[in-house]
């Protein structure tokens, strides 16, 4: 029986031995399997992140300049409507008799002028008569005088109601210009996107014009109003690409281009934004007005460059040989035939899970690894104070 336990023993240690040997051999030589991803050329793209709201461009509020009551509603929301199409109309009762009632008094006029034109004619030539009689001692001076009077008082009332004559025309003017006013039109072609009024309601324009219809001129052309803060509005230029998403179509991407940057600033909360229009292609009819977006403008766009994924920066081989070695300069570690090897590098332009790299010894295809096989990536750590990678960050 001890012949038998001596042995069991000797078979264990030499198994343990064998093991011992192994795992020696295989760290020794090398072993580890890391994870690699080659070294690509590739496009960085970066991005100014912010959101807003779709408008139309042109958008035109209809109102009135009188006051009244509303009769009559031809468009509805959404109508199609022409320049010069009637909306609504308001009673046109009142107007209407101020513009009979100003007619009259024109008419009354032209008769007055007429009476005092046949006056001033008549007494025109009686003076000039009684002048020539006075030539020839036939009436006397105080004759002459008196109907020199009477030839100015016919001139003062002829002025007079001349005058009556541009005061009446200019009230039945003003009046017709109101009975205009009592028809609502459109000023442009366009879509009734709000209507504010029903038949039936008062309208009072004694202050301020209200306003009754909304129509926008082209829905097939739209704008995205965002607001981009002063850290991220040097990066924005007009004609840069956008690319943005909107809550209605989540699996869908539409795409525009800055049309405009307003120089105009606003302070909200001790932060200061710029209004950034994007020019948006309604063609298809999917963008809705009032609908909010989520802005992606491309500040920067890199092609045919040496990338790797952002997890190389990060790596650092965690043998005795590396662990806790500061380096002066970023680098990469790269897998080669004879082991593993770091290389310096220089950083360029990076987005969300790509750097670019700039170095002379680094090819494309070539193997850089960007961690170990069962090794959590939160047990990596930097290899060097400088190897954050700036990503995407939304406004």
């Amino acid at each position: 029986m001890d012949k038998i336990k001596k042995r069991y023993l000797i078979i264990g240690i030499v198994i343990a031995i064998a093991v011992l040997f192994c795992l020696t051999f295989f760290v020794k030589n090398g072993s580890v399997k890391y994870i690699t991803k080659e070294v690509t050329k590739d496009t960085i793209t970066q991005y100014v992140e912010a959101s807003g709201t779709i408008k139309p461009i042109n958008t035109i509020q209809v109102g009135t300049q009188v006051s009244g009551t509303v009769s009559k509603i031809y468009a509805d929301y959404n109508s199609q409507v022409k320049k010069g199409d009637l909306l609504a109309e308001l009673d046109p009762s009142l107007f209407q008799a101020n513009v009979d009632q100003s007619q009259a008094k024109l008419n009354n006029a032209k008769a007055t002028l007429a009476k005092a034109k046949a006056s001033y004619n008549y007494k025109k030539n009686n003076y000039e008569r009684y002048k020539h009689l006075y030539q020839k001692n036939y009436v006397s001076k105080d004759d002459v005088e008196l109907a020199q009077a009477n030839y100015l008082s016919a001139k003062a009332e002829l002025d007079a109601a001349t005058a009556e004559i541009s005061a009446a025309s200019a009230t039945l003017n003003n009046n017709l210009t109101n009975l205009g006013y009592s028809k609502i039109t459109s000023p442009v072609d366009g879509t009734v996107i709000s209507r504010a009024v029903d038949v039936g309601q008062t309208v009072a324009a004694s202050f301020n014009t209200p306003t009754l219809f909304e129509v926008a001129e082209d829905l097939t052309k739209m704008q995205i109003e965002t607001s981009v803060s002063e850290a991220d509005i040097g990066k924005i230029k007009v004609g840069q690409k956008a690319e943005y998403t909107l809550d209605g179509y989540q699996d869908k991407t539409f795409y525009g281009e800055v049309s405009q940057i307003r120089l105009e600033s606003t302070t909200t909360n001790n932060v200061v934004t710029y209004t950034v229009i994007i020019s948006v292609d309604n063609t298809e009819g999917f963008v809705i007005p009032g609908m909010s977006a989520n802005v992606s403008i491309i500040a920067k766009e890199i092609k045919d460059v040496l990338t790797v994924p952002s997890q190389a920066l990060k790596f650092t081989p965690e043998d005795k040989q590396n662990a806790g070695k500061k380096y002066d300069k970023q680098g990469i570690w790269l897998l080669t035939k004879t082991g593993i090897k770091r290389y310096d590098v220089e950083i360029g332009a990076s987005d969300d899970t790509k750097v670019q790299i700039i170095s002379n010894e680094i090819k494309e295809k070539d193997k850089v690894i960007i961690g170990i096989v069962g090794q959590h990536q939160g047990n990596r750590r930097p290899n060097s104070t400088n190897s954050a990678v700036p990503r995407r960050m939304p406004m």
